[in-house]
């Protein structure tokens, strides 16, 4: 966090601060000259780019704006920032972000931060309406920001209840690009889809910046690369009529497959014999109906780990980048050019022999020699997934979980036993984020990770589970070495991959990998 700043008025005494308490917020007086205000208005009507003074309109990609100097007396700006860092705030951090914020400024009474309210709020918010040409409520949302170290918000539209513009005033110290925080802006493809950066804003001190909230409006905070440093803003939204926005694209779904012919040798080759003895298969499957997780370490026998390890680090493996960004970023495996090895042990996990094994660790049914659990009460307790047991912990006496009757009208009507999977690569800016357009099923996630030996916790890269609609944390999937991670989730449980930050570089590998399938009853 940044030191606050100092005042350069060494007279301390009780005039000196009625004086600073009493001080008003002063707007740039370009905002108000009529010459900048016409051809602001002329600008984004048209959709062009305007420069005058201290303003800077750009339509490209989507329309926003900079005003420089946005506060225009100097003491009044330092003291906001000085009341500001006072604050409370609250560390926020789930999928697409993670900062520090305060509550709602909207009922602050501290004297800086009620007059620069009065300031956005009506005389800004009036000359904003004029130059737009769209009616802004009275209500705007306000809040203040800090981003520190690792701190990031990831790509999104801003789009909810009725947002027009958004607005972000920076009281930042000198900032340059190697400190990261920029504003990043993204193109769209024909379906209203972000592509790619193509513009990065930096924070600078005592600058406004504001922007057209609509279906392109995609952006995102990057990751604040620099230590010792605080990106402290004012941000929020003025409210107005929103703009149309198209039919929800939906991504084509990757094809499934059912089980590929093996011989059931493939798993005395490649499973650690360990996992291969009924009776401590019984044993797992236990656990896993008690818990809709486990865990499996040494997964892998010891040479097809380190066969299978040097050759995601050796070999030349083709990796596509997977987006959009709004939904995913990292890096698969196209499988026509993974060696042997690898695509041996991609083979084992799609094989019938596999299908069976999962069978006999999990009780569900994925293989048509499984035991038919069906109409075994005990053993449909397996289907009581992570939501339902959070929804049992919430609900106290009154949760109901899964019942055996409901499992078995689960599993009727069901065709083949399916999976679909993927190799990935994980390293430094890649995660996943929760979007409505995923499918939401009863499904098993297999997690295998490799080549992550020595990663750490705070660098992100792990698996959250939660409920749907819900901000609580069911389960958390930690990238270990030859480890298998098996977990059963229903309808109402999601899963993300939780941004990788800039920590991560300090590894000597600073990437990991995993094999990830989900495999369908």
């Amino acid at each position: 966090m940044s030191a606050k700043r100092q005042s350069n008025d060494k007279n301390t005494g009780k005039c000196s601060k009625k004086d600073k308490r009493g001080e008003s917020a002063i707007i740039n007086p370009d905002i108000e000259d009529t010459v900048i205000q016409n051809g602001m208005r002329d600008a984004w009507k048209k959709k062009t780019s305007y420069s005058h003074g201290s303003i800077e309109l750009d339509c490209e990609p989507f329309p926003h704006c900079k005003i420089r100097n946005f506060i225009q007396n100097e003491s009044f700006a330092q003291s906001l920032q000085d009341e500001l860092l006072q604050l409370n705030f609250n560390n926020k951090s789930n999928d697409l972000y993670k900062f520090q914020q305060s509550d709602d400024l909207k009922k602050r009474k501290e004297h800086h931060i009620s007059e620069i309210r009065s300031l956005i709020f009506v005389q800004f918010r009036s000359w904003l309406a004029e130059v737009l040409g769209v009616d802004l409520e009275p209500t705007v949302d306000i809040s203040c920001a800090k981003y520190e170290h690792t701190d990031v918000l990831l790509c999104h539209d801003d789009e909810l209840e009725g947002r027009r513009v958004a607005f972000i005033l920076y009281l930042v110290p000198p900032w340059d690009l190697s400190n990261g925080g920029t504003l990043d802006l993204y193109s769209t493809d024909e379906h209203y889809q972000p592509v790619s950066i193509v513009k990065s804003l930096l924070p600078s001190w005592n600058t406004l910046m504001f922007f057209e909230v609509s279906p392109v409006s995609f952006h995102q905070v990057a990751e604040v690369l620099a230590e010792g440093k605080c990106r402290l803003s004012l941000s929020g939204w003025f409210h107005g009529p929103s703009l149309p926005r198209p039919p929800r694209y939906i991504e084509p779904l990757i094809p499934r497959h059912t089980h590929i012919p093996r011989d059931e040798n493939v798993l005395f080759e490649w499973v650690n014999e360990t996992y291969m003895d009924p009776l401590y298969q019984a044993q797992v499957q236990q656990e896993f109906e008690d818990n809709s997780e486990i865990r499996l370490p040494n997964f892998l026998q010891e040479e097809k780990f380190k066969q299978v390890s040097e050759a995601l680090r050796l070999a030349e493996v083709q990796w596509e980048r997977r987006g959009p960004p709004n939904k995913r970023c990292y890096a698969r495996a196209e499988l026509q050019s993974i060696p042997a090895c690898l695509k041996e042990c991609w083979d084992l996990l799609s094989s019938e022999p596999f299908f069976l094994l999962l069978s006999n660790l999990t009780g569900l049914s994925l293989h048509y020699l499984a035991v038919g659990d069906e109409e075994n009460e005990s053993d449909s307790q397996g289907d009581e997934s992570y939501a339902e047991k959070g929804k049992e912990k919430r609900n106290n006496q009154g949760g109901q979980g899964t019942s055996s009757a409901t499992s078995s009208n689960k599993k009727k009507d069901k065709g083949p036993p399916m999976c679909v999977g993927e190799l990935c690569r994980w390293a430094h800016g890649d995660y996943t984020l929760l979007h409505d357009s995923v499918e939401r099923e009863f499904a098993l996630d297999l997690l295998l990770h490799l080549g992550c030996k020595g990663w750490k916790a705070e660098f992100g890269g792990f698996t959250s589970y939660i409920a749907h609609d819900e901000d609580e944390e069911l389960l958390t999937v930690y990238p270990e070495d030859n480890s298998l991670a098996l977990v059963y989730r229903d309808k109402e449980t999601l899963r993300f991959v939780k941004h990788i930050n800039h920590s991560s570089t300090d590894q000597k590998d600073a990437a990991f990998y995993d094999f990830s399938f989900t495999y369908y009853e």
